[in-house]
């Protein structure tokens, strides 16, 4: 995918590859011709692609070790990219923390041991195995060493501040720097709290005095630039419930495990210079130390739900001298407090004795990355609270009688001002751009120090009510003035992170100033991420999730209409929205996308307590349907502005340019002039800017193998309790450009692979990562329309390979064993998948596959099995190409119907006879073959079915 710039990296880097090609390259390794090898600086997802690309290159060209060095100021990320790399390579990370002496507080770059460092890095290379030191911070000394097998390190990454230092890199092969996260973050909030009466210089060299001198110069040396665009984040957000320790009874045998864990804290909140000493907390900076180490977080930041206190994950590492440049600047540390901490784990849970000094008492803290999960363990254990929803930092504020001021007042009745009437009436639309490489010299500041984030405000927005109808008798508490409360939209458009945050602030407004329910609609193109963003609400709400896709008309799915507004129940969802709002119990239907047909209904009530759903789906937004929501969200982005950037990239690799407007005019054309204009009108707009095609955080681990493995042995391995089943039929095409690949030959990462499931089109567009016997590829194929693959075709992409395959398909929500059937192979091949790589590989050894795995895909496959002669051409067997040519004219025809009443998009699309009889004809072709495929889906159901009773009567019988 990047071979350019992985081509690169090699071309002018690289210690021992270096010296042994002087032919590919007649340039020096100095700073400057590194800098003119890679000019250029990327995304976190996309350094993170790189770099596996790269160490696997180089692995494949030079015998021995491959070194790695990450550095980069704390905070930035360097550590979690490591740690990413190391999952899928499965290397040996070296922190330099371990090479601090025992004497200094661990900043400064004297107190880093470079000699032992060297030593091990030197022995490794040579195939000797070695030792490295373990340092313990709250001892403040080294208590011992790590035995480090050289024969097991094909990769070492050396991850640290300084591991880009010229001590350093003679030894590496790859350097990687990465700047960015807090330290970005962190530059931007200070700057918007002081003002631009600093320099960003003066600002950094005060927060952060080592980096200027001591980083800096060395990151300019890194082959690999990444920008970490990071910030905290509710994604990944933790849940607590706290209480006081003397309400429940019998928790104190918990802690008395050889497992507990004690840890003591000094907590302190900075207020900003120029802030009094009623300021927002949430502005305030949080710095914890823990012995010599010093964590920092932006704000007290946290939701409150109910009994639950939400929390992001993130908390960064910083150097001690950057508190003593926070007060030198002018902050002020407005309370500070030890809390000593008995910690235990459950499970995936955290249970925790917490004793705050300043206050005297002792707190149970229950924490765990999901809200029911924690509810459900704070039952069993027989807590019921009291619970507590303030922060310490509160209970401290209130007792020295300063204003809790965290909440901001209510503003409900504020009359909306002229340009907010005017955002209203004229909203602009929101676009994502693609992610693309800048050049250097087109930054404003410098890669390394620009506080990227400066135009977004530290603080966010709140939310308030356009207009109120007086003359209703102006009463919040009536009935007719909260229907006539409208939210004012937010004046902006917002990343991933701030919108989630932003959407339940909103949703907690309502429900404070508005009657229960609280109607939430979702909308957005496919795969922009409002499903991902839905569930991760519904997650910190604790409320419903409806899919649109529910109320599909079975004709119209039949027809392949799905993506017009019309295959929607628009009556029923009308009635259940109704039905809702009313406070009454109704029934919203089952759609099984699958057989293409409504399955059921289940019954469906809003309770007090949470007072909150959630409808998402493309046209959420749709005036005939958010004129019944309360809170309107719209998400722009994810594999929706992906796809746009990769056939922008395809037609420039081919000579030929073309805009994003024609492309999205091509492959997307009922988006610019029937999902759009709904989008608008969204009071919270959100562009979704992750990248679902190079993320770490989409990609599952699959075993690939032909080895036959009997029904009962998978059964074996799966959980029982859990287990299901199920059949599909799908078919592969790959689409590429004219031109595109080298020698003739089809490439895999040349093409765009578009999956035909049970009626349903997925778009896959990265080539996946192949690490040993596991293939790493994204979690999830994305959905797309019949419109947006014969836009592909009118674009010029031919279909050059054709795949028909069944798969049956058994798992228990943790691993999945899919057997697939392709036409033309002599066996079947079982794949593994699972997002955790050691539950794969033990699945694997379980059934006894080691040994026999591939990491071919299915188009090497077949093609492998092609003739000599059709290799250089197609990607089918002869009789296969009829099916193909078949089904893209099928395609074609299909969306020639659909869109040849809309001028604006037949506008874009090549000149096609309307061949009414042969449309027809592929008509009924395409529902025959959906008629044997449902048929034989029941057959194989009930087969499966009889087999699994059968299973279990007799493991019941043993």
């Amino acid at each position: 995918m990047d071979d350019e710039v992985v081509q690169r990296v090699f071309q002018e880097g690289g210690r021992d590859y270096f010296q042994q090609q002087p032919s590919t390259s007649t340039s020096t390794s100095s700073s400057s011709s590194i800098l003119q090898s890679l000019p250029l600086h990327v995304s976190f997802d996309h350094g993170y692609y790189l770099l596996v690309k790269s160490i696997q290159e180089l692995r494949e060209k030079k015998e021995g070790l491959v070194t790695v060095g990450i550095g980069g100021p704390s905070g930035s990320g360097k550590t979690s990219l490591a740690e990413k790399v190391a999952s899928v390579i499965g290397c040996t990370v070296i922190p330099m923390e371990n090479y601090r002496g025992g004497t200094d507080e661990g900043t400064d770059l004297d107190s880093i041991d470079f000699d032992a460092l060297i030593r091990n890095l030197e022995d490794l290379t040579e195939g000797k195995d070695t030792k490295i030191p373990v340092f313990d911070f709250h001892q403040k000394k080294r208590v011992g060493s790590k035995a480090i097998k050289s024969a097991m390190s094909g990769v070492v990454i050396v991850d640290g501040t300084y591991a880009l230092h010229a001590k350093l890199r003679s030894l590496l092969d790859i350097r990687v720097a990465v700047v960015g996260g807090v330290h970005f973050s962190l530059l931007s909030k200070v700057r918007y709290d002081i003002g631009d009466s600093c320099s960003l210089d003066y600002l950094i060299d005060s927060i952060f005095p080592l980096f200027r001198k001591h980083i800096e110069p060395d990151l300019h040396h890194a082959q690999i630039r990444i920008n970490n665009s990071f910030v905290s984040s509710f994604r990944e957000a933790i849940y607590k419930l706290k209480c006081r320790s003397e309400s429940p009874d019998g928790q104190s045998t918990f802690f008395l495990k050889d497992e507990a864990q004690t840890d003591n804290f000094i907590e302190m909140y900075l207020r900003p210079p120029s802030a009094n000493e009623e300021a927002r907390i949430n502005d305030w900076i949080k710095v914890r130390q823990s012995g010599i180490r010093y964590y920092l977080s932006l704000g007290d930041q946290r939701i409150v739900d109910k009994n639950f206190i939400i929390r992001p994950t993130a908390e960064f590492e910083v150097g001690r001298m950057t508190l003593g440049g926070l007060l030198a600047l002018g902050y002020n540390v407005v309370v500070s407090y030890k809390r000593a901490s008995t910690s235990v784990n459950i499970g995936s849970l955290s249970l925790s004795l917490e004793t705050i000094d300043t206050l005297g008492e002792t707190f149970l803290v229950l924490r765990g990355s999901d809200r029911k999960t924690v509810g459900a363990e704070a039952l069993r254990m027989g807590i019921t609270g009291q619970w507590l929803t303030k922060s310490y930092l509160e209970m401290i504020l209130e007792r020295k009688g300063v204003p809790r001021l965290n909440t901001p007042p209510l503003v409900s009745a504020t009359s909306v001002s002229h340009n907010q009437e005017k955002d209203i009436a004229a909203p602009k639309p929101i676009r994502t751009t693609p992610n693309l490489v800048y050049q250097l010299e087109d930054l404003a500041q410098p890669w390394t120090r620009s506080p990227t984030k400066s135009k977004m405000e530290p603080v966010l927005p709140t939310w308030h009510f356009a207009s109120s109808d007086r003359s209703h008798g102006g009463s919040v508490g009536s009935s007719a003035f909260r229907d006539t409360m409208k939210l004012a939209p937010m004046p902006d458009s917002y990343d991933l992170d701030r919108g989630l945050l932003l959407a339940v602030q909103g949703i907690q407004f309502l429900l404070e100033n508005k009657s229960v329910p609280v109607i939430v609609g979702i909308g957005g193109p496919s795969g922009s991420g409002k499903t991902s963003l839905a569930h991760k609400m519904a997650n910190i709400v604790g409320c419903e999730v409806v899919s649109l896709e529910s109320y599909f008309r079975p004709e119209q799915v039949k027809d392949f209409k799905y993506d017009d507004f019309n295959s929607l129940d628009l009556p029923l969802l009308s009635k259940n929205i109704g039905d809702i709002k009313h406070g009454r119990k109704t029934k919203i239907p089952v759609f099984n996308l699958e057989t293409g047909s409504r399955s059921c209904f289940k019954e469906l009530e809003i309770s007090e307590d949470c007072g909150v759903i959630i409808f998402e789906g493309v046209y959420a937004l749709h005036p005939e349907i958010r004129k019944s929501l309360d809170l309107w969200i719209a998400v722009v982005g994810g594999v929706h502005s992906h796809l746009i950037s990769r056939v922008q990239r395809d037609k420039s690799r081919v000579g030929c340019f073309m805009s994003q407007n024609e492309i999205m005019m091509t492959v997307f054309p009922i988006f610019q002039q029937h999902i759009e204009p709904h989008l608008v009108h969204a009071h919270l707009k959100i562009r979704n800017d992750f990248d679902p095609v190079l993320s770490p955080e989409s990609s599952l681990f699959v075993l690939k193998s032909n080895k036959q493995v009997a029904y009962q042995d998978i059964l074996n391995i799966l959980d029982s309790v859990k287990f299901c089943s199920s059949v599909q039929n799908f078919i592969d095409i790959y689409l590429r450009l004219p031109g595109t690949p080298a020698n003739g030959h089809i490439a895999e990462s040349d093409c765009v692979r578009v999956r035909i499931c049970e009626g349903r089109f997925a778009l896959l567009i990265r080539e996946p990562i192949r690490e040993g016997n596991f293939i790493i590829q994204p979690k999830v194929d994305f959905d797309i329309s019949i419109s947006t693959v014969s836009g592909l075709l009118n674009l010029g992409y031919q279909a050059v390979a054709y795949i028909e395959a069944s798969a049956l398909i058994y798992q228990d929500g943790k691993i999945l064993i899919e057997v697939d059937h392709l036409q033309d192979a002599p066996s079947p091949y079982l794949q593994i998948k699972g997002v955790n790589k050691e539950a794969v590989a033990a699945a694997g050894s379980a059934l006894k596959l080691d040994g026999s795995y591939t990491t071919k895909s299915y188009l090497q496959i077949i093609l492998e099995r092609l003739p000599l002669v059709e290799r250089s051409y197609s990607g089918t067997h002869t009789h296969q190409a009829a099916r193909l040519q078949e089904l893209v004219e099928s395609i074609q025809s299909q969306w020639t119907k659909q869109g040849g009443s809309t001028p604006s998009e037949s506008s874009q699309s090549r000149e096609v006879s309307p061949m009414d009889g042969i449309i027809e004809d592929m008509q009924c072709r395409i529902r025959r073959l959906e008629r044997w495929h449902t048929i034989n889906t029941v057959l194989w159901t009930f087969l499966m079915s009889a087999l699994i009773g059968y299973s279990l009567y007799q493991r019941k019988r043993q």
